[in-house]
């Protein structure tokens, strides 16, 4: 999977179309409403058109960028879309090689569009379950997510700072879809680092599950206990505790 835009488009609009009562409570994120939720995604939106536009080279935090709303209110669904449009006119206009800053290994405008989509299909799941709605997560766009997590996981030092704190370097955790090709081996490293690596491991613990369980699994929106789980579950349930992003 190599290009982003019509799945962007396609997850915005699933999105928008959840936002009616934006007074309901999100549980996969305590504190949150559904207007909060639709705030955070526009605004992210925002944050990313922000950074490939001015082709920016430092860390710019995306509370720094205009919303374009009055303080206090929050964004609905007419303002996640038009926040969604201009990313989509913005990542079509852009090089992909461009130099940019990001969070992530890839410091290139390549990695924005992948990583926008997944913070819309995790948010859009967020929304689902707050509504009492199962998502639904098409195995090669749940496998693609997982590879994404897996990808930015090591950068992502608010994590790695977290997973520090487990001591548990050189253990094993391995992931097997077991409706796609998909299997992958997590390996902690010393200080909180992490390996991945595809392919088949015994592990000290193992999930098998959908692709897309196993990716809401590592982003905390679905338990463990909703898959099948093989050896060190209590390594399973720390790690994950510490590990979504």
């Amino acid at each position: 999977m190599t290009t982003y835009d019509s799945l962007i488009d396609t997850e915005t609009a699933r999105l928008a179309a959840l936002a009616t009562d934006l007074s309901v409570p999100v549980p996969t994120c305590p504190g949150w409403t559904l207007a909060e939720l639709i705030t955070h995604v526009g605004q992210t939106h925002r944050w990313a058109v922000h950074v490939l536009r001015n082709q920016a080279q430092e860390r710019i935090w995306s509370r720094q960028v205009p919303s374009g709303l009055a303080e206090g209110q929050s964004g609905d669904a007419a303002w996640l879309t038009a926040g969604a449009a201009e990313l989509l006119d913005t990542l079509r206009a852009t090089d992909p090689s461009q130099a940019v800053w990001t969070w992530g290994p890839d410091r290139q405008a390549s990695w924005w569009p992948r990583r926008m989509l997944f913070e819309l299909v995790i948010h859009r799941a967020d929304a689902e379950l707050a509504l009492g709605i199962d998502p639904v997560v098409p195995a090669e766009v749940a496998i693609d997510g997982i590879e994404e997590f897996l990808h930015n996981l090591p950068y992502a030092t608010w994590v790695t700072r977290s997973l520090a704190e487990l001591e548990a370097e050189g253990a094993t955790i391995h992931l097997h879809a077991n409706d796609a090709d998909g299997e992958w081996t997590i390996t902690q490293g010393p200080a909180g680092a992490v390996d991945w690596a595809r392919g088949h491991t015994k592990g000290d613990c193992a999930v098998q599950g959908t692709a897309q369980d196993l990716l809401l699994m590592l982003y905390g929106r679905r338990s463990p206990e909703a898959l099948t789980v093989y050896g060190d579950a209590d390594l399973l349930s720390r790690w994950l505790s510490r590990a979504a992003f």
